[in-house]
C-alpha cells in the first residue's frame, strides 16, 4: 500500500471538500463544474485501482450500492416537537408578551429565520463523521434514512475542522428547489412518466425511498436550522451554533437575523415577505426563537411545542395561468424592471393580470419566457410572484428573453451596475425617469404635494409644462386648466400646495430629488448634519462619508450628484424657485470619553429603561451598540446578564455598572 497514493487519496479528497464547501455554504464557488469533475473522477480511478483504500466518507460514497430491504425506526434522544403558529402581527405581539412574562426582567435576544417548506431531519455526527439520518416521524421516533441523506451532496459526510465535538445531532429541512422540480417534470413528460405535484411532497417520497440511487436523482438538499443533542458543543446560542454550523461546512437557513428585542424582530417579518420573490425554494412562514440556549431551558415546552419559539405563517394561494408578453419599465433611478404580462386569474378573492420579475438575473433563474404556463402565488399581502415555469407545458417556439441593450423610452444605451443585478438608463433626461422622480417627489415622504397623481404627471411632462422638477414651481392655475379634465378648484388646490411644499426643508428636498442610495433616514442625517445645502456642497466625499451612518458608498452618491451638471442644474433651479433647503442642525455631542466609542447595553437596569441609558450614550458622543465585538468599548452590565457578559468577557471588553457609566459622561475614567 505505497504512501503516496494514500496521499494522493487524502489531498483529493479535502480538495473536494473544500469546493463542496464552497459551492453549497458560501455560495462562492471556486472552481468549474468541469474541473469539479475532472477532480471526482481523478478520485474514483484511484479508489478503483485500490478499493482497500476506500472511506465511508470520501466525496465519491454518496449514493448506495443498493436498496435496502426496509426503513428501520429511530428513537430521538431529544423529541423532535412540532411549534406554535401565529397568523397575525397581533397574535405575535401576543406571544413575546408571554416570553416576557416567563423571563421577568432579562434581556432576550431573537432569531428569525425563514420557515423552508421541506421535510424535518436529524442527522448525527459523531467525531465529524456522519453516522445517522432520521426523519421526524411522530417526534419521538422516525425512519433511519440515511441511506438517502447521504446522497444529498449539501450534507458533509465528514465536518469540516479539527476541533469537533464528540456527538452532534444538527436539524434542519430536506427540500428541492422549484427550479429543480420544473426540470425534472421536463424530463418526465418526455418520458412519458408521472409528473411530480410540488417540491415538499417530492422532497417528502424521495428521503423515504428504499433505493438511495433514485433519492439521488431528485436533487435534494438540506439547510440546517437547529441543534438536537450534543455532546462537548461549545456554543451557548441558535446565532453562535448556527456560525459553528457554517465553519463545519453545513449550509444553514440563509438570512438569519438576530435582534436584541421582540419588537424589532417582529417589525422585521414583513420585510421578509416581501421578499419571498428572491428564493428557488418554498417558504410558508417565518420563525422567531430566543437566542440563548439557557433561558431556552428556562422556558422549557408544553405537551406540543418549546415554548421558546413561534412560527409566524401566512396563508399561501396559487393559480396556474400564461404569460402573455414581458415588457419593461424605467423606474426614477433609471433601473429597468421587467414584468410579466399575464392571463388574469383568481387568486384570493383577486384578479391577478401581471408579477413583477425584478431584474434580469430572476428572468435567467426562473427561465420565464413569453407563452409559458407559471405557478402564481400570493403570500400574506404582498404583490403575486411567479413560483416557477412548468416547462413540460412550455410551447416549442417559446424562446428565451431577451433583455434591451438600450432604454426602451429613450434609446439610450444601458448599463449594468457594477457588482449589481440591475441595468440602467443612464440618461437623466429620459422621460420614463422623469415621470417616475416626478411622482416620488410629490409624495408623501418627499415634498408631499398632495393633487400630483401619475395621470396628472403624464400630462405635465406630454404637454411639455414640466421638463425638470422645479419647473412644477412655475405653474399657474391659467395654465393647469387647459389641461383635459382639470378645473379651476383643482388647479388652485394644485398650485397651492405646490407652493406650501417650498418650506418642506433641506431633508425632504435631498430625499425627493431620487438621489440613489439616499432615503429619508440618510437625507433626514445629512441634513441635520450640515443645516444646509451650501455647506454640503463644500463637503468633500470624506467628509460626507465621515457623517455618522452615513458611510461612503451613500456618500459617493450625493457628493457625484452634487457635482455633476444634472445634480447642480437641479439644485440652483430648486433655490430660484424659492425652495427652502435649510434645516435645524443637530446638536452635536460635547467631546467626552464616550466620543467615538461603542457602548452595549445588557442586563437589568436599575436607575434606566433600556430606550434612556441608550439616549445618553448618544448625547455624550457614543454609539448604542447591540452586539458585543472587539471594537465594543464598554459593556454596561446591570443584573442577570447573560451571554453578551460571557463574551465581553472573553474578548477582554471593559465591563462596568451603572454607577461606573455615570462617572465616564460626566468625564470621569471609571474605576
Amino acid at each position: 500500500m505505497p504512501d503516496d497514493i494514500q496521499q494522493q487519496l487524502d489531498a483529493l479528497r479535502t480538495e473536494i471538500r473544500a469546493h463542496d464547501r464552497a459551492y453549497y455554504v458560501a455560495a462562492t464557488p471556486t472552481i468549474t463544474d468541469l474541473q469539479y469533475d475532472r477532480l471526482l473522477n481523478r478520485l474514483k480511478e484511484l479508489e478503483a485501482a485500490h478499493p482497500e483504500l476506500v472511506t465511508p466518507d470520501s466525496p465519491t460514497q454518496r449514493v448506495g450500492d443498493a436498496p435496502i430491504p426496509e426503513l428501520n425506526s429511530v428513537v430521538h434522544r431529544i423529541p423532535m416537537m412540532s411549534m406554535d403558529n401565529t397568523y397575525s402581527l397581533e397574535e405575535l405581539q401576543q406571544y413575546g408578551e408571554r416570553i416576557a412574562k416567563l423571563l421577568p426582567g432579562e434581556g432576550v435576544g431573537w432569531d428569525v429565520e425563514l420557515k423552508i417548506d421541506g421535510v424535518a431531519i436529524s442527522i448525527v455526527y459523531e467525531n465529524g463523521l456522519l453516522v445517522q439520518a432520521a426523519t421526524r416521524g411522530d417526534g419521538q421516533t422516525g425512519d433511519d434514512v440515511t441511506h438517502n441523506i447521504r446522497t444529498i451532496a449539501d450534507i458533509p459526510l465528514r465536518l469540516a475542522g479539527d476541533e469537533l465535538p464528540p456527538v452532534v445531532e444538527v436539524r434542519g429541512e430536506v427540500y428541492m428547489t422549484n427550479t429543480d422540480l420544473a426540470d425534472i417534470n421536463a424530463k418526465r413528460q418526455e418520458a412519458g412518466q408521472k409528473l411530480y405535484a410540488n417540491t415538499r411532497n417530492t422532497a417528502a417520497g424521495a428521503v423515504r425511498l428504499l433505493d438511495p440511487r433514485l433519492a439521488a436523482q431528485l436533487r435534494l438538499r438540506f439547510f440546517c436550522h437547529g441543534v438536537g443533542y450534543s455532546e462537548g458543543l461549545t456554543a451557548e446560542s441558535h446565532s453562535e451554533f448556527l456560525k459553528l454550523a457554517r465553519q463545519w461546512g453545513i449550509p444553514v437557513t440563509p438570512l438569519v437575523e438576530r435582534f436584541d428585542d421582540f419588537a424589532a424582530a417582529a417589525a422585521h417579518c414583513d420585510s421578509m415577505i416581501a421578499r419571498l420573490h428572491d428564493f428557488d425554494f418554498e417558504v410558508d412562514g417565518l420563525v422567531l426563537k430566543v437566542d440563548r440556549f439557557d433561558q431556552r431551558t428556562r422556558l422549557g415546552a408544553t405537551s406540543k411545542a418549546p415554548r421558546w419559539l413561534v412560527a409566524y405563517k401566512f396563508e399561501k394561494y396559487e393559480a396556474t395561468t400564461k404569460v402573455n408578453n414581458i415588457f419593461i419599465t424605467v423606474g426614477k433611478s433609471g433601473a429597468l424592471t421587467p414584468t410579466a404580462d399575464l392571463e388574469p386569474v383568481q387568486i384570493a378573492g383577486t384578479t391577478v393580470s401581471r408579477a413583477g420579475l425584478h431584474n434580469i438575473e430572476e428572468i435567467a433563474r426562473k427561465d420565464v419566457r413569453v407563452g409559458d404556463t407559471v405557478i402564481v402565488e400570493k403570500a400574506g399581502k404582498i404583490i403575486p410572484h411567479i413560483v416557477r415555469v412548468e416547462k413540460h407545458l412550455r410551447p416549442e417556439d417559446a424562446v428565451p428573453f431577451i433583455y434591451p441593450t438600450h432604454c426602451p423610452e429613450c434609446g439610450s444605451e444601458l448599463e449594468k451596475d457594477e457588482g449589481g443585478v440591475f441595468i440602467r438608463c443612464l440618461n437623466p433626461a429620459c422621460p420614463a425617469q422623469l415621470g417616475q422622480r416626478l411622482l416620488y417627489f410629490a409624495s408623501r415622504s418627499a415634498m408631499d404635494i398632495e393633487g400630483l397623481g401619475e395621470k396628472l404627471a403624464e400630462q405635465l411632462i406630454a404637454e411639455k409644462y414640466v421638463d425638470d422638477l422645479a419647473d412644477l414651481y412655475s405653474l399657474t392655475v391659467e395654465r393647469l386648466t387647459q389641461l383635459e379634465r382639470m378645473g379651476t378648484k383643482s388647479a388652485q388646490n394644485l398650485v397651492d400646495n405646490i407652493a406650501a411644499s417650498k418650506s418642506r426643508g433641506l431633508a425632504r428636498v435631498l430625499n425627493a430629488l431620487s438621489i440613489r442610495h439616499i432615503g429619508v433616514r440618510s437625507a433626514a442625517t445629512l441634513a441635520g448634519y450640515f443645516g444646509n445645502i451650501d455647506d454640503m456642497l463644500a463637503a468633500t466625499a470624506e467628509e460626507l462619508a465621515a457623517v455618522e451612518d452615513i458611510g461612503p458608498i451613500i456618500a459617493a452618491s450625493i457628493h457625484d450628484f452634487l457635482h455633476n451638471d444634472a445634480g447642480m442644474r437641479a439644485i440652483d433651479q430648486l433655490r430660484t424657485a424659492g425652495v427652502d433647503m435649510t434645516a435645524p442642525k443637530k446638536e452635536r455631542a460635547p467631546e467626552g470619553l464616550l466620543t467615538g466609542k461603542t457602548v452595549v447595553v445588557t442586563g437589568t437596569l436599575e436607575k434606566y429603561t433600556r430606550e434612556q441609558i441608550e439616549e445618553l450614550i448618544e448625547a455624550h458622543g457614543g454609539k448604542a451598540g447591540k452586539s458585543v465585538s472587539k471594537k465594543t468599548a464598554y459593556l454596561v452590565a446591570g443584573a442577570e446578564a447573560g451571554s453578551k457578559l460571557a463574551k465581553a468577557e472573553s474578548l477582554g471588553v471593559p465591563v462596568i455598572t451603572e454607577e461606573a457609566f455615570e462617572q465616564l459622561i460626566a468625564g470621569e475614567p471609571p474605576a
